[in-house]
């Protein structure tokens, strides 16, 4: 079958920065076709330059045979390439129904259809699986998850013959991502091209057709994704042969330095009595919304305890950032964007916030700061550089640097590998083990069970705002703590 897309050579320059260095990709309809590679590859700049955000500084772009030429993204929706970005595009002040149909409402006169609007929203639900949502629900009422779909159900509801999801199921549960799957394959069968990005290389070799990957703004590897194993993709992605992904090492816990009895904080969190002991990794599992998010903003001071009690290092008492960060706890949040970063200053700045130096040089935050940055892999063009321009993944190193230059004893992790890449991983993985290791006691939320039994020494799992005991990691498979997070039992399965 001829392709629907073809860019060849497309190369793309920020200053002084090589973003693309001349990639070649072939779309082809009815495919699922995987674009992989490490945070800084290239692989955001590629899909901007496909959108019309970026133009290509050189390089040749068809649309079926016809040369293909965005000047921005309505040339480039009205062209049938529809974008689905990891980091969302929701007026939350509008409906659901008219987030769906943001850019292409219908009219009557000189009047919106309103009529029109909520049956098309009604349909891209529908097809989507998800009809429960409601229409006049504002959309910054909704979670995350339900968030992304509205993305995508606005992919479905204009119409579109080539379909961008990047890291679409980065917040979703396991059921949506099921779901999601569903559909993705029958838009496949129905002739539609569809571009997957992903940092779950399970779901590439899975979901998708075709595979390619890039390397340092480069095309270094495509092929039908059976031609790949999730080695060969790896070593594709990073130039060398990987080692072990996961780092744990045999631990020796200490005392208890955090510890809670019956915690509870409303909306999600019922009840979670625990014990984290110096030199332990202890993981937390459980559903989106089960209250695991909960659980560590109430640890840290930012949701209030309504009832139970925490004590750390055997202080009881309600907990604020504040008294948080200056006893030595550290909070790494999941949305990077809203929480955890101030995207408007530097690398430096975000690095020192917490624990400022007495007086404020810009030359020695540099300097204080450039040793983190090149322990941690962060790609940019040095610590004076304002955070909000690097990519996703190297914004979270960033925010997991800073509870390691303010020497956070206590960690409070949740999601800290999302939307990161296979190497930066293995970097955070090494770091983690090394940091249980020197006695630091850290306490991680991660959706990815795989992680969670890497990484971990003990794993508890919530289930609807409940937090059941901690067991050995050995005692644990993923299968158990599904049956754990769905309160579901063996017998039942």
């Amino acid at each position: 079958m001829p392709p629907i897309l073809q860019l060849s050579g497309i190369k793309k320059h920020f200053g002084a920065t090589i973003a693309l260095a001349g990639v070649d990709l072939t779309i082809t309809p009815g495919e699922v076709h995987a674009l992989v590679g490490e945070n800084g590859a290239g692989k955001s700049t590629l899909m901007k330059v496909l959108a019309g955000i970026h133009q290509p500084d050189a390089g040749a772009m068809t649309l079926e045979g016809a040369t293909y030429g965005p000047n921005g993204p309505a040339d480039a929706r009205s062209a049938g390439i529809m974008m689905v970005n990891q980091e969302l595009a929701i007026a939350p002040h509008l409906t659901v129904s008219g987030n769906i149909m943001l850019g292409a409402e219908p009219t009557r006169g000189p009047l919106l259809d309103q009529a029109e609007i909520n049956r098309r929203a009604t349909e891209a639900l529908t097809e989507l699986g998800r009809p429960d949502i409601p229409l006049d629900t504002l959309a910054g009422d909704l979670g995350i998850a339900e968030q992304q779909l509205l993305e995508i159900a606005r992919a479905l509801a204009v119409g579109c013959r080539v379909l961008v999801l990047d890291e679409p199921t980065s917040s979703l549960t396991a059921a949506d991502t099921a779901k999601l799957f569903a559909l993705i394959r029958r838009l496949r069968d129905q002739g539609t091209a569809i571009v997957y990005i992903s940092h779950f290389l399970e779901e590439v070799t899975t979901l998708s057709n075709r595979c390619t990957v890039l390397r340092d703004g480069a095309t270094v590897a495509s092929a039908p994704t059976t031609e790949f194993t999730t080695d060969d993709i790896v070593n594709h992605m990073v130039g060398r042969q990987v080692d072990e992904l996961y780092h744990r090492t045999v631990h020796a816990p200490g005392e208890i330095v955090l510890e809670t009895d019956q915690l509870a904080s409303s909306p999600n969190l019922c009840s979670a009595s625990l014990q984290l002991r110096r030199g332990e990794v202890l993981g937390l599992a459980g559903l989106i919304g089960a209250g695991r998010s909960d659980l560590l903003q109430t640890l840290f001071g930012l949701a209030p305890v309504e009832s139970g009690e925490i004590k750390i290092a055997g202080y009881s008492g309600r907990p604020s950032p504040r008294r948080s960060w200056r006893e030595g706890i550290g909070f790494l949040s999941e949305d990077r964007k809203t929480e955890g970063l101030a995207l408007n200053l530097s690398l430096a700045e975000n690095l020192t916030l917490p624990r400022l130096p007495n007086l404020i040089n810009p030359r020695t935050l540099s300097i204080e700061t450039g040793g983190w940055l090149e322990k941690l892999g962060v790609r940019a063009a040095g610590p004076d550089q304002a955070v909000g321009e690097l990519s996703g993944g190297n914004q979270q190193k960033v925010a997991f640097g800073r509870l390691l230059r303010n020497d956070a004893d206590i960690l409070l992790l949740d999601e800290p590998t999302r939307g990161i890449d296979i190497g930066a991983k293995q970097t955070l993985y090494g770091l983690i083990n090394a940091l249980a290791g020197e006695g630091k006691a850290v306490l991680l939320v991660s959706s990815y069970l795989p992680e969670l039994l890497g990484t971990c020494d003990r794993i508890a799992v919530m289930c609807r705002g409940t937090l059941g005991p901690a067991r050995p990691v050995a005692e644990w498979t993923e299968h158990t703590i599904m049956l754990a997070a769905t309160g579901a039992t063996e017998d039942a399965a």
